[in-house]
């Protein structure tokens, strides 16, 4: 089982016992590496900072226990944002009718990456709808031969034309990575979620994955441990952001 593997298994039934969900989990850096954990509400509530600040408590005394990691590290809880990753299949049914980008592993039908509006989930596969193809049909000697590819796109171009909508199934085990697109529609609605969770207290929602990080100085010991929460609430960002104390290098 490999580390990230290891921290699941550790902290997932804790959290999803506090009413949030682990969107996504990664071990990043060399000598001092930066655990991230992002997660949501359970309930689809924005989330604020004190939202983050208590899954970095309760993970960081899980850790603290189990030591997965052999070194030190850094911890960093965070909300997914407005154009959030797309990591479990339920992402792309709740955000059905929104824009998205996603990229495979391998090629399907020669390609690899996909860009246009959700369709939402069939099975395993993750529909979505391709951008409008602007192909024309091309320019040809007399007698020349007019390649599949071609003829395809131009038949694409024609079937746009005609209203209909191409639409891809992306096997989501096939998934390397996906997102959702900034259009205005998704600022829209994210706007809408910011202010119903503006009298939240602890915080506004975090609204860009680029926020500032809200910094909390270290308990005596553990990644994650805060001496206080004091001005927490009057930060923009649901990001919260500690250090582990060193630990010796295992064999």
């Amino acid at each position: 089982m490999d580390v990230l593997a290891r921290i699941v298994e550790i902290i997932g039934p804790s959290v999803e016992a506090m009413g949030y969900e682990i969107v996504r989990l990664q071990l990043s850096g060399g000598q001092r590496p930066t655990l991230q954990i992002m997660a949501d509400r359970a309930d689809g509530a924005a989330m604020t900072v004190d939202d983050c600040a208590d899954i970095s408590n309760a993970v960081s005394a899980l850790l603290d226990v189990e030591d997965p990691i052999s070194s030190a590290y850094n911890l960093e809880v965070s909300s997914p944002g407005i154009d959030r990753p797309l990591t479990r299949l339920k992402d792309f049914e709740r955000f059905k009718g929104f824009e998205a980008r996603i990229e495979t592993e391998i090629p399907l039908d020669g390609r690899k990456r996909f860009r246009g509006v959700l369709y939402g989930v069939e099975g395993e596969a993750v529909l979505i709808a391709l951008d409008a193809k602007t192909a024309q049909a091309p320019k040809r000697k007399p007698g020349a031969k007019v390649s599949a590819k071609a003829k395809a796109e131009a038949e694409g171009a024609a079937a746009v034309a005609a209203g209909m909508v191409e639409v891809a199934e992306v096997p989501f085990g096939h998934i390397a990575r996906a997102k959702l697109e900034m259009t205005d529609e998704l600022l829209a609605v994210a706007a809408a979620e910011q202010g119903l969770a503006a009298g939240v207290e602890g915080g506004a929602m975090d609204v860009d994955d680029d926020a500032r990080t809200v910094k909390r100085p270290k308990g005596p010991k553990g990644p994650g441990r805060f001496s206080g929460k004091a001005d927490a609430a009057a930060e923009d960002s649901a990001t919260i952001e500690a250090q582990s104390p060193a630990k010796p290098a295992r064999d």
